[in-house]
């Protein structure tokens, strides 16, 4: 019960997590496209320079969001809290620490030691998955369509 108490308190913390990166990548993403430039060479080179540590901050914190909607699907799905590398539980204290982790401590220095471990434990990418001998050829509606008439 305590696990699961602690769980919840996760799906807590994410949502809130969420909530701040959105209000924040919209802001970043606004100053971003209204910045005005003026003044001298070195005011715009000034301006650049903050420009592009904004991009890459809003960068990193899209990485983020992206993982805690991840970890908010495995929430919904019931795999929250459960080892992609050896299918165990997740200590509470790693997910206190990493909200997001998909992964035992033991299974992420594993794979952060061996390029090809996430390849040898069959980690999916489903963003990479597609059909055998597929060359991605456009599907049409009517390929499915069976004459009943016969």
């Amino acid at each position: 019960m305590a696990r699961l108490d602690a769980l919840h308190k996760m799906q807590n913390t994410l949502l809130g997590r969420r909530s701040v990166l959105s209000k924040r990548l919209g802001g970043d993403l606004d100053g971003l496209s209204n910045s005005l430039t003026g003044g001298d060479a070195a005011d715009a080179a000034f301006d650049n320079v903050g420009e592009e540590l904004a991009s890459q901050l809003a960068e990193l914190e899209a990485k983020e969001m992206s993982q805690i909607d991840r970890a908010l699907l495995r929430i919904k799905q019931g795999m929250y809290g459960i080892c992609d590398g050896c299918e165990c539980k997740i200590p509470v204290a790693r997910l206190s620490a990493l909200p997001y982790s998909t992964m035992c401590i033991s299974c992420q220095r594993d794979s952060e030691k061996d390029g090809n471990w996430e390849a040898d434990h069959e980690i999916a990418n489903w963003e990479k998955v597609r059909d055998h001998g597929s060359d991605d050829k456009e599907v049409r509606l009517s390929d499915f369509e069976v004459d009943y008439s016969k």
